[in-house]
C-alpha cells in the first residue's frame, strides 16, 4: 500500500471517529435539552396542580395560568407573547385585519359617562346623525352608566347588517333621542389619506402595514400619478409596522424587480429568507422623500431603511423607533396562539437597526441601548455611511416640536374637544379644510369660553420651584430664601396667566384640526394641518431643490440638520442638542 494511501486511510478512519463522536455529542446534547424540556414541564404543572388544589382561596385557575406564561415571557422582549382564545380577535384586529362589524365611531369616557370621539366618514353613526361630544346612554336598552370602554366596544360591534339601537344625549338637552342602525362592516384603511400637495407633491400616508396596506397603497399612487406629480411623500411616521411582505410590496412599487430589500436570520436555518423585489415597479423614477419619527418602526423602517440603502428616497423626520426583530405566530391548544421573536431583520447595506439589546440586561433585568461603540458603518448602494443598531437616522433632520404644558393641558381636559363641539354647534359651515382658519375674534371667543372652566396646571418651573421649597424646608434654610420664593412664585403665576396669549398660534393650530374634523372628518385633519406640517414642507423643499436631492443621495450632503449638513454620527448629536422623543 502506498504511503498516500496509508495517510489517507489514517485520515479517513480519524474523521470517521471524529464523526461518530460529534453524533455521539449531539445526540446527547439534544436527549439533555428535551430531559430538561420535560423536567421544567413537569415542575410547572405539578406547582399549578398543587396550589389549585390545595391553597386557602379560590382561584381563577386560567388567570394564574396567563400570569405565569406571561412572566416567563417576560424576561424575553415585549414582543413575544402569548394569546388566549379570549383575546384572538382583538388580536386579529390590531394586527393582521382591519375589518369588524360596528357602526364606524369611537367613544370616550368622562366621569362615568359614555361620549362619541369621532364619527367615521360614510359609516352608520354618520349617516344617522351623530355627532363628536354626543353621550350615548344605551345600547340595545342597556344602560351604559359605569361601563369601560372594553364593555361598550363590544356592544358596539357586531355582525355585518345587524340592527343597533342607541340612546342618544346631545349637548345641555334634558331629552334623549333613539336612533336605530344598521352595522356595517367597518373597514379602517391603512392608507388613511393620499392626494396632492403644495408643489403638486404626491402625499401617501400609511398608518400601518396591515392586510392590503400594499394595495392600498398602490392605488393611491395609480390615483396620484394621474396628475403628473413632480415628487412622492410616503408619509410612515407613527407608523408602528406590521406584515413584513406588505413592507416588501411597498418598496417594489419603486424599486426594480430582483433587489434584495430585507432579510432575516434567526437561530433555526430553515427560517432564515431574503425577501426580493419581484415585479417591475410602478414608479421607479419620480423623486421620492420618505417622513418617519421616533414612532415609525418595524415594516415602516424596513421601507424607510431599504429604500435610504438602496438610495431610492431621502429620508426626513426625526430617528426612527428602531425594531429590527422579527415575530410568528404558532397556534396553540384550544385556539390560542403564541407570538415568537424568531429572527433579527436586514436592510440592504447589511445593518440591523434594532436599538435595545434584550438578551443582554443588566442585572436588575432593565434593557439597554446598543452603545455607541457596537454601532457600525455599513454602505448603501452608491456608497453613502449608513449605520446599525440605533434604528433609521434620517437624511434631513427636523426637530420634533413638543406642545407648551397649557396645550396639553387644554387637550387632556378636554377643552379642546368641547369646544369644537360648541363650535359646531354655532356653525352650520366652515371654509374647505386646507383654507380654514380661525380668526382673532374666534380665538378670543375660545378665551372666554373658559373663563368658568378647570384647567390649572403646573408648569416645570413651578415643578423646579416646589422641589426646591421641599429640599430648602428640609435642610432647615427656606426661612432665608422665602421672600425670594415667594417673590419668584407671584411673577411665575403673571407670567402663567398669559400662557394662553404667549402660545395663542400651537392653541389655533390644535382648535382648527378638532373643529375641521367636525365637518371634514379625518380627511379635514391632514388637511388643514398641512399648513403647519414642518416635516411635510421640508419634504416639499427638498424635492424643489433637485441640487440638494442630488447631493444627498449621492453621500455628498446627507444627515443634514434642516439643510446644515454635519457629519453621519454627528447626527445622533444633533438629535440629542434638538431635544427630541427618546424612545
Amino acid at each position: 500500500m502506498s504511503k498516500v494511501k496509508v495517510i489517507f486511510n489514517k485520515y479517513k478512519n480519524q474523521a470517521f471517529f471524529a464523526g461518530i463522536l460529534m453524533l455521539a455529542f449531539l445526540s446527547w446534547s439534544f436527549k439533555d435539552d428535551l430531559f430538561q424540556i420535560s423536567k421544567n414541564l413537569d415542575v410547572f404543572s405539578s406547582v399549578y396542580k398543587e396550589v389549585n388544589i390545595n391553597y386557602v382561596d379560590d382561584i381563577n385557575s386560567a388567570k394564574m395560568i396567563k400570569t405565569g406564561v406571561d412572566a416567563m415571557l417576560d424576561g424575553l422582549d415585549p414582543y413575544t407573547e402569548f394569546v388566549p382564545e379570549s383575546e384572538i380577535e382583538d388580536y386579529k384586529l390590531h394586527y393582521v385585519s382591519t375589518q369588524y362589524g360596528g357602526i364606524g365611531a369611537s367613544i370616550f369616557i368622562r366621569s362615568g359617562k359614555v361620549y362619541v370621539a369621532e364619527i367615521f366618514s360614510g359609516f352608520p353613526a354618520q349617516k344617522a346623525d351623530i355627532h363628536p361630544g354626543d353621550q350615548m346612554v344605551k345600547i340595545n336598552d342597556i344602560d351604559l352608566a359605569g361601563k369601560s370602554n372594553d364593555q361598550v366596544g363590544l356592544l358596539l360591534k357586531g355582525s355585518k347588517g345587524a340592527p343597533i339601537k342607541l340612546l342618544i344625549k346631545r349637548g345641555g338637552a334634558s331629552q334623549t333621542v333613539e336612533k336605530t342602525l344598521v352595522r356595517d362592516e367597518i373597514k379602517q384603511p391603512n392608507v388613511s389619506y393620499y392626494g396632492i400637495v403644495d408643489g403638486n407633491m404626491g402625499y401617501i400616508k400609511l398608518d400601518k402595514f396591515l392586510e392590503n396596506s400594499a394595495d392600498e397603497v398602490t392605488n393611491a399612487l395609480i390615483s396620484i400619478k394621474k396628475n403628473n406629480p413632480n415628487g412622492i411623500i410616503l408619509d410612515l411616521r407613527s407608523n408602528g409596522g406590521g406584515i413584513l411582505q406588505e413592507a416588501v410590496k411597498i418598496v417594489n412599487l419603486f424599486i426594480p424587480k430582483d433587489v434584495e430589500v430585507v432579510s432575516q436570520k434567526g437561530k433555526i436555518k430553515e427560517k432564515n429568507f431574503t425577501y426580493n423585489t419581484f415585479t417591475e415597479p410602478l414608479e421607479p423614477n419620480l423623486p421620492l422623500v420618505v417622513l418617519v419619527n421616533s414612532h415609525s418602526a418595524s415594516a415602516s423602517e424596513i421601507v424607510a431603511g431599504s429604500l435610504q440603502d438602496l438610495d431610492r428616497a431621502v429620508i426626513i423626520g426625526q430617528r426612527s423607533y428602531g425594531k429590527g426583530l422579527v415575530q410568528q405566530t404558532f397556534n396553540l391548544p384550544y385556539n390560542s396562539l403564541v407570538k415568537i421573536t424568531i429572527a433579527k431583520y436586514y436592510v440592504p447595506s447589511g445593518r440591523c437597526i434594532q436599538a435595545l439589546d434584550y438578551t443582554n440586561r443588566k442585572a436588575d433585568g432593565s434593557v439597554v441601548k446598543v452603545a455607541d461603540s457596537l454601532i457600525h458603518e455599513f454602505k448603501t448602494k452608491d456608497g453613502r455611511s449608513v449605520y446599525d443598531g440605533s434604528g433609521i437616522y434620517p437624511d434631513i433632520f427636523v426637530k420634533s416640536e413638543h406642545f407648551a404644558d397649557i396645550t396639553e393641558t387644554l387637550i387632556g381636559k378636554l377643552l379642546i374637544f368641547d369646544y369644537a363641539t360648541h363650535y359646531r354647534d354655532t356653525h352650520q359651515v366652515i371654509n374647505n379644510a386646507r383654507t380654514f382658519v380661525l380668526s382673532d375674534a374666534e380665538y378670543d371667543d375660545f378665551v372666554k369660553y373658559l373663563a368658568d372652566k378647570n384647567y390649572s396646571y403646573n408648569t416645570n418651573s413651578e415643578k423646579l420651584l416646589a422641589n426646591l421649597k421641599t429640599e430648602a424646608t428640609k435642610e432647615k434654610q427656606f426661612s432665608e430664601i422665602q421672600s425670594e420664593y415667594d417673590a419668584l412664585k407671584a411673577k411665575m403665576m403673571i407670567s402663567k396667566k398669559n400662557d394662553l396669549q404667549l402660545h395663542k398660534d400651537e392653541i389655533k393650530q390644535v382648535l382648527e384640526n378638532e373643529i375641521a374634523s367636525r365637518y371634514y372628518f379625518e380627511k379635514g385633519r391632514y388637511e388643514t394641518n398641512f399648513k403647519y406640517d414642518k416635516e411635510l414642507s421640508q419634504a416639499i423643499k427638498a424635492m424643489q431643490d433637485k441640487v440638494l436631492l442630488a447631493s444627498i443621495l449621492k453621500g455628498e450632503g446627507n444627515y443634514k440638520v434642516i439643510g446644515k449638513p454635519v457629519l453621519a454620527m454627528a447626527a445622533k448629536k444633533a438629535e440629542k442638542d434638538a431635544d427630541t422623543d427618546d424612545q
